[in-house]
This record gives C-alpha cells, structure tokens and sequence, in this order.
C-alpha cells in the first residue's frame, strides 16, 4: 500500500532525487501513470504527441509497402512509390513547420504573417510534386502510379493514428 509521500508504507525516504525529476521539461509533461495526474492533463500530453507518432506510421508503413510494390509490380513501380513517400514525408514535414511558425509568428506579434511567405511555402510544395512526377513520367510513364500511391502516404499514417487513438481511448480512457 502506498503512504501520503508517494513511497510504500514502510519504506525509508530517500533523499536522493533522480538528476531529470527537477528538470524543466520534467516539470512540464505529466506522467499519466501517476495518481496525482488529471485526466484531462493525460489526454492533453497523449494527444500533443500524435504528429511524432503519425511520421513514425508513415515511416512504419513506407518501407513494407516498398518491399510489397516491388516484389508485386516490379522495381520501376516500386522506386515511384518510394520517391512519392519521400516527397509525401517531407510534404509532411514542411506543412508542420509552416503551420507551427504562423502559429508562433501569430501569437507572438499579434500580427498577420506575411502573405508573399506562406505562398511561396505553399506553391513550392506542390512545385516539388509537379517537378517529380514530370519527370518520373518522362523516365517512366509505370512509375508514375507508385508515384501517386506514395503521395497518399499521410492517409495511411492519419489512419493509422486514428486506430491507435481510439485504442487508447477504450483502453485506458484517454
């Protein structure tokens, strides 16, 4: 049985604190296993945690998809399915960090971001899928199908996520 202080009934306090238990990040993610946690608290940290995870499924799901693509259709199929994950991934990636610095730029300046930026952020990512299935398509027209599957890599991974979720949600409550 537990005492008040955290510790079993009829241990010794130690004074020694583990080096990380006094660190600020420490400080700011609550440990949803332990009693003194609001559940709204644990919900909140699981839920801030969900973008890592979806790049960690779309990672987890790129590579037996490839392996899957090449050995079904082919080597030609399979590097296009692979160059649309990279350029989905980064895609990703890129629409995370615009999407976080206007929120920052937003709430820090109270400000409107510039426009002529986030155009250019947005043109360029599109851009970067253009350029590549232009020349996927002048290298090799098959190709260009494991291309547009790879794109739809985020679908996947939000799918993914969402599976995980309401796991966790019907499993521990979240």
């Amino acid at each position: 049985m537990l005492s008040g202080a955290g510790r079993f009934a009829g241990e010794p306090a130690c004074a020694v604190e583990a080096p990380c238990a006094s660190s600020s990040i420490m400080k700011r993610m609550p440990d949803p296993l332990e009693s003194d946690v609001q559940p709204q608290d644990a919900s909140e940290a699981f839920y801030a945690r969900a973008l890592p995870r979806m790049r960690r499924f779309m990672l987890g799901l790129a590579l037996p998809v490839a392996v899957f693509i090449l050995l079904r259709f082919g080597w030609k199929i399979g590097l296009g399915f692979l160059v649309g994950c990279a350029i989905a991934y980064v895609n990703f990636y890129w629409l995370k960090r615009v999407v976080m610095g206007l929120a920052d730029k937003v709430t820090a300046t109270g400000k409107r971001p510039s426009g002529a930026g986030i155009v250019m952020r947005f043109v360029g990512r599109y851009l970067l899928m253009a350029l590549a299935a232009y020349a996927i398509f002048k290298i090799s027209p098959a190709s260009l199908y494991g291309l547009f599957a790879g794109l739809f890599l985020p679908v996947g991974a939000i799918m993914c996520e969402a599976a995980y979720e309401l796991y966790a949600a019907l499993r521990h409550g979240l």
